[in-house]
């Protein structure tokens, strides 16, 4: 496998140097179209509208279009736009497992230590398993920061990125409102037919069925002389990557990050105290002082997530 990305893990005052790795490959049989009559390797051309020409990779910008306007956006353009070149996946919080819907998961990678002592990589591990969590992380791949979550597989520490909570699609299927009567007795059959085919998930028993054909009729093609030469293909060369540093004190610094966290929810908590009695003294019970308090709540917490 090839390394994609070089960083550490950081939460508190403590860093896990790491290696990401992509977790998943396309098993499909790479194709490409040919003509059919002589078998020639067809090209995709992009050709301008305007001008009829065609135009080269080093030449095309992106646009936005909405039907109305059209806005072109030059090279220069997003090279303009804060961009994070941080090489830190950063632990934004610690959650509970089942909190994670599946529907916001996308692409998943591996972590490898990199570091010749990984005992803080080991200790994250081992304490994500021990308090059945899972962490919120932030990471910058491609220039773009993508939200993800960090969680155990297996040996491995794996992150897996998220879709953003806009792009998950609001529904509203009249079906599902339906005020269709079940009967108990159907309930009970269909409990049955579940328990029936009831047993643990073991994913080495299926098979891609249609890619296996595929590859046997292409090879019985090559058996009865009906291939063509093929173009070679080359593969990139892994770079070599130094290793970050371990953590110097591990535990010094585990103990400074959870005084850290322990002193600002003390203080937040008499700030909270200290204005709750402030505001009974001054007016008790009175709607305007809850709102604010829970605007301010509100405003610490985006702040925090963002931070």
């Amino acid at each position: 496998m090839r390394a994609i990305w070089t960083g550490s893990i950081a939460f508190g005052l403590v860093n896990v140097p790491v290696k990401l790795y992509s977790a998943t490959e396309n098993h499909d049989v790479s194709m490409h179209q040919v003509h059919e009559k002589d078998g020639g390797r067809i090209r995709n051309q992009h050709r301008c509208q305007e001008c009829g020409k065609v135009v080269e990779s080093d030449d095309m910008v992106k646009a936005w279009d909405d039907g109305e306007n059209r806005v072109i956006l030059t090279k220069e353009d997003f090279e303009a736009l804060p961009a994070d070149e941080n090489d830190d996946l950063e632990v934004l919080q610690f959650v509970p497992n089942d909190q994670i819907d599946p529907i916001m998961l996308e692409k998943s990678y591996f972590l490898e230590p990199t570091s010749k002592t990984p005992k803080s990589y080991l200790l994250l591990r081992q304490t994500l398993e021990d308090t059945d969590r899972t962490a919120i992380v932030t990471i910058t791949l491609r220039s773009r920061t993508r939200l993800a979550i960090l969680r155990v597989c297996g040996k491995v520490l794996m992150i897996q990125t998220l879709r953003w909570a806009d792009e998950i699609r609001d529904v509203d299927f009249k079906g599902v409102d339906s005020q269709a009567k079940i009967s108990k007795k159907e309930l009970e059959m269909s409990a049955k037919l579940v328990e029936s085919y009831s047993e643990d998930f073991t994913p080495e028993e299926f098979n891609d069925d249609y890619q296996e054909e595929l590859r046997k009729l292409i090879d019985a093609k090559i058996d009865k002389s009906e291939s063509l030469d093929l173009e070679k293909a080359f593969g990139d060369e892994e770079e070599d990557e130094e290793p970050g540093g371990d953590v110097i004190d591990l535990m010094e610094a585990l103990q400074k990050s959870v005084d850290s966290s322990r002193s600002s929810k003390k203080g937040s908590a008499s700030s909270k105290k200290g204005s709750s009695t402030s505001g009974a003294k001054k007016s008790s019970g009175k709607s305007g002082a809850k709102k604010s308090s829970g605007k301010s709540s509100s405003s610490n917490s985006g702040k925090k997530k963002t931070g």
